[in-house]
């Protein structure tokens, strides 16, 4: 439960980067479309991008990280039932929150791609 605890808090922080990235990214666009703002300056587009990349990057670092722990876990069972310590035949159930990180994952994703080309549903 430890592991689905700190995916959960990889989640939010993730969330958060990416959903104040791409809010930033798209008011300072929509500034600049409407010629509120002007000069050649992308400094706060730029760091809207900047924090969606940062959280779908440490999703996806959050994610790996979880899954090798989980598979830690597993092995060591494993180990545990064959020297005779563990003698139930139970196993890690695979997480619903991993499930959730990895759909986050293609939020930010398509977040990215509609920053980057301006396609997608995002866009």
């Amino acid at each position: 439960m430890s592991a689905d605890r700190t995916l959960m808090s990889v989640i939010r922080t993730a969330l958060s980067l990416i959903g104040f990235g791409f809010t930033i990214f798209q008011f300072f666009q929509l500034l600049q479309e409407r010629n509120i703002i002007h000069g050649g300056t992308h400094a706060a587009r730029n760091f809207g991008a900047a924090l969606v990349y940062l959280g779908v990057g440490m999703l996806g670092i959050g994610i790996i990280y979880h899954v090798q722990f989980m598979r830690g876990l597993r092995r060591q069972r494993a180990e545990m039932t064959g020297e005779g310590y563990v003698h139930s035949q139970s196993h890690f159930p695979y997480s619903f929150t991993l499930l959730i990180a990895v759909l986050l994952l293609f939020v930010g994703l398509a977040a990215i791609a509609s920053l980057t080309f301006r396609v997608g549903p995002l866009g």
